[in-house]
């Protein structure tokens, strides 16, 4: 019999939670959860990703007091904006669709000197709408997902590796199919943390499991809350046994730090503006008074910086909770 692993450690949340709440991007080659093909030269993706203005989204991170800021690597459409080796030795698709400049490793640079930490969005299995990409990372079919979930294991690991200390974190969208992820050996969910952290034992990771509340974690490898809502603001975990009185939400949920995930938008990366500022800014409050976590989802230009419909809102929000520390 294989040996028993070691006990898995969460990572220290104490800096998250002390940031309170964070920005949350959707920069894509497409639109949020877009399941069609889409018919983007690699070249203009590239002219996209060069232009990327990080040295403008830096200064009005700092100037909004962001603690925090999440970009999406990619989701379905097959672009990712940072060059993998890995990903293209195994889908074989030429010229890449990874971008050839490293705007992870390039916004690092941008945002540590500030004191801005910066965290990767990915989503948790290949690309829906990019058909070879799709067949390829996912080969042989069975029931555990091994082909998957080993390939994008050495996706991640090799991400991992080239960000190491600069990338403090990860929210993973799925994977959903949580029987293929739960078994005691890997691949699983262990052994995709592991590759996740494979640069910085140290990066806070979260495993989405579907946007539902009361919040949740499902995994102990989740170190805080995927905490994915849209139309709900949650505000308790439940009812108790007898219904008598709500049970409040504290600050770790099944030993996850409390986190939320939300939209200040009607969408995810599209406007417009859905709430008053004092809404935003009262349920951000009231999330961190229970120990949690806010990151709210704003649009970038294609450029790079903060949509300017959003940006009143955004330093708004900075500066009503920096005010409470």
């Amino acid at each position: 019999m294989p040996p028993t692993p070691a006990p898995w450690i969460r990572a220290n949340t104490d800096w998250f939670k002390q940031c309170r709440w964070g920005l949350f991007t959707h920069y894509l080659a497409d639109s949020a959860s877009n399941l069609q093909p889409i018919a983007l030269p690699v070249d203009e993706w590239n002219r996209r990703i060069d232009a990327f203005d990080v040295e403008g989204l830096a200064r009005q991170l700092a100037e909004a007091q962001v603690p925090y800021f999440v970009i999406t690597l990619g989701q379905n459409s097959g672009f990712y904006l940072s060059p993998n080796q890995a990903y293209d030795d195994i889908v074989g698709i030429r010229p890449s669709k990874c971008s050839r400049r490293d705007l992870i490793a390039d916004l690092a640079r941008a945002l540590t000197p500030r004191g801005i930490r910066l965290l990767a969005y990915l989503p948790g299995g290949a690309p829906a709408a990019d058909a070879v990409a799709k067949a390829r990372l996912e080969g042989r079919p069975d029931e555990r997902l091994t082909d998957l979930q080993r390939n994008w294991e050495a996706v991640a690991r090799e991400w991992s590796l080239r960000w190491g200390t600069s990338l403090s974190g990860w929210w993973i969208d799925g994977p959903y199919n949580t029987a293929a992820y739960s078994h005691p050996d890997a691949p699983n969910y262990r052994s995709f943390a592991e590759a996740l952290k494979a640069g910085n034992p140290d990066a806070i990771v979260a495993f989405n499991n579907g946007l539902r509340t009361p919040l949740y974690s499902i995994t102990e490898c989740d170190d805080f809350t995927p905490g994915e809502i849209e139309r709900d603001m949650t505000v308790a975990a439940g009812n108790t046994p007898d219904y008598s009185r709500l049970q409040n939400y504290e600050r770790y949920l099944n030993g996850a730090q409390l986190h939320v995930l939300t939209i200040m938008g009607e969408w995810w990366g599209k406007g417009p503006v859905r709430f008053p500022d004092e809404l935003t800014i009262g349920y951000t409050k009231f999330i961190n008074s229970r120990g949690g976590v806010v990151s709210w989802d704003a649009p970038l230009t294609q450029r790079g910086l903060i949509d300017e419909a959003f940006w009143p809102q955004v330093k708004a929000l900075g500066q009503a909770i920096h005010s409470q520390r």
